[in-house]
């Protein structure tokens, strides 16, 4: 189900509107570093998903960490919910706070979301299928579970395939975290008699993957493509970003996968 837009920017427009709010301190405290790396490693993708999100009022993030994502759209207009397996109203509580951000802790490998079914215009799920340790289909299905008919579901996941990968498998690396540390001495968490490893990639993705996954949860696929995640630059820093532009001129060598898929009735 969509409404009229909530804005008619396009996707420049969002990038430049979040640039003046960051300058202002209307997205984040100018002081808080986590924020700071968030925004540059991250606000290009941000923008993608907010222009996509353009007709869909009421948001959840699942995995939305600190709440830069819900922050952004949350000054566009849109009314914004976060779960995630941390608590981090005790890490990062101020943008929640701030902006009237409704978060609940939720280990969505295993638990219901904590909200009725057919309650959101839109739900995104940034960068968090890949720190799964088991199936990812229940979780796709409460997330189907929550939206409305004709609501959305964004999906953005690392690219098994991109460049970075293929370069350091030539090179004789992995293409994963760093062994020691995030796998072979790697303390799990548990929960509900489980075992969850959140602190690494356990899996990256191929676009037909995420297509799989979004068709056997019973979406249908609305757009699906590489995506160009450049790390915001400024000055003489700009030309570091020219490898990433050589790189995304071969989509399929691009970090990230995105993908739309509609909640049919």
């Amino acid at each position: 189900m969509t409404s009229s837009h909530l804005h008619g920017l396009s996707k420049k427009e969002i990038f430049k509107k979040a640039l003046v709010l960051k300058d202002q301190g209307k997205l984040y405290d100018l002081n808080n570093s986590y924020h700071e790396e968030t925004f540059r490693g991250s606000i290009d993708r941000f923008c993608e998903i907010a222009y996509g999100l353009r007709c869909h009022r009421k948001v959840l993030d699942v995995g939305s960490g600190g709440g830069l994502l819900l922050s952004l759209l949350s000054e566009l207009g849109h009314e914004c919910y976060g779960i995630d397996i941390n608590d981090v109203l005790q890490y990062s509580p101020e943008i929640y706070v701030s902006k009237n951000i409704v978060f609940k802790i939720c280990n969505i490998e295993i638990d219901h979301i904590p909200h009725p079914d057919n309650y959101f215009d839109a739900v995104v799920c940034c960068q968090t299928l890949e720190h799964f340790s088991h199936s990812h289909m229940g979780a796709v299905k409460e997330m189907r579970r929550v939206l409305k008919t004709g609501g959305i579901l964004e999906i953005d996941v690392p690219n098994a395939v991109c460049f970075r990968n293929r370069s350091r498998m030539m090179r004789g690396k992995h293409i994963t975290w760093e062994y020691k540390k995030h796998y072979l001495y790697a303390t799990p968490v548990q929960y509900k008699g489980m075992s969850f490893y959140p602190d690494r990639h356990n899996r990256e993705f191929t676009i037909d993957e995420i297509k799989i996954l979004l068709e056997e949860a019973n979406f249908t696929v609305k757009r699906m493509y590489f995506l160009k995640s450049r790390r915001y630059r400024e000055g003489a820093k700009s030309i570091l970003s020219i490898g990433s532009m050589m790189r995304d001129l071969v989509p399929s060598w691009r970090k990230s996968i995105i993908a739309f898929g509609e909640k049919s009735g």
